[in-house]
């Protein structure tokens, strides 16, 4: 989502009234005011201040006619107040809290990040999901030139596969296997997991690549798409996912047995399921099933209430999939945990 469309729903959502502020709970410890430092992100900045970060929008006040006014940059002092008893935080200006208008521009690259961009910086440019006849059509690595341990920046490899010449920069992905629906076994799509980025120094049969970066050893039968690299955006609108909406983690990047905070997970809700990018869902760990040894029942068994484990923002979404960001971890997460709306 562009900054401009960000802009837009907040300043509707605010002028329309549809963001309620009676429906936010504060953190019990929140402070009266604060003061942004660089390497803040608005989510941690929220969590100071609210129970539940994503719905800052619905406190923050934003004046239309401010340049930016949904941006905060270090340096900002900003003040927990009560309008008609209700909470709003406001930027301080100069020692005072500025009701009025007042313009303000600055870069959208001193602003601080909605969320860790970090954690998710490859996935927001290259994560891609694919089916399996896009797999099964790319060009593919063949053979590392020379003889390396492990091939990655700097070093040459041999593709074959590559029809139209009119591409000369490709990105290269590790096939990885299926995400799956599991309740009903639907294939949604085929993990491609990002390997590097590198220009063809020779056309023929095979071509000849080199890799200027990698993010993990490049392998025989890796497979090469063009490098088309849209515009990274890294302010997202928080925003709870439609009442209903339920799905499960499918995938873990790098496949982690347990799943902490800020790694970046894959669902099986898409676009097809509502998904918007900046929908935030809660994660439930799956309750066990346990035998009832009191009840006497002969093969008594029993599962146990799901639990709450903690809370999962999209940020980038597919026909099927969607892949989000570990915010909270209160409990271990798994996959096959459910997701739900907060």
């Amino acid at each position: 989502m562009s900054i401009k469309k960000i802009l837009t729903a907040v300043c509707a959502a605010l002028l329309t009234g549809s963001l309620l502020a009676a429906n936010v709970v504060l953190n019990p410890n929140h402070p009266d005011h604060y003061t942004v430092v660089k390497g803040d992100t608005l989510w941690g900045i929220a969590a100071r201040f609210l129970r539940d970060p994503w719905m800052w929008p619905e406190v923050w006040y934003v004046n239309p006619q401010v340049a930016n006014p949904h941006l905060i940059y270090p340096g900002d002092k900003l003040n927990l107040v009560y309008v008609d008893g209700k909470p709003q935080i406001r930027r301080e200006e100069n020692g005072t809290v500025h009701l009025s208008p007042r313009v303000r521009t600055e870069s959208l690259d001193n602003a601080i990040p909605t969320i860790p961009v970090d954690a998710i910086k490859q996935f927001l440019t290259r994560a891609i999901v694919v089916q399996k006849g896009e797999l099964d059509k790319a060009p593919y690595v063949v053979e590392s030139a020379g003889e390396h341990v492990i091939t990655g920046a700097g070093d040459r490899v041999y593709v074959r596969g590559i029809q139209n010449r009119d591409h000369t920069l490709f990105d290269v992905y590790e096939p990885r296997g299926p995400y799956v629906d599991p309740d009903t076994n639907e294939v949604l799509g085929y993990e491609a997991l990002y390997v590097g980025t590198g220009p063809i120094q020779h056309f023929g049969d095979p071509a000849t690549m080199k890799l200027v970066a990698t993010a993990r050893e490049a392998r025989v039968g890796d497979r090469l798409f063009p490098a088309e690299h849209s515009e990274v955006t890294t302010h997202f609108l928080p925003h709870a996912a439609p009442n209903g909406t339920a799905g499960h983690i499918i995938s873990v990047v790098d496949g982690v047995s347990e799943i902490g905070q800020f790694n970046v997970v894959a669902l099986d809700l898409g676009k097809r399921d509502g998904m918007e990018v900046g929908h935030v869902l809660r994660v439930f760990q799956r309750g066990d099933v346990v035998k009832d040894t009191v009840s006497g029942k002969h093969g008594d068994m029993v599962r146990l209430p799901d639990e709450e484990a903690g809370i999962v923002m999209v940020f980038k979404t597919f026909e099927k999939v969607s892949y989000g960001l570990v915010m909270t971890a209160t409990n271990a997460i798994h996959v096959n945990d459910f997701v739900r709306t907060p």
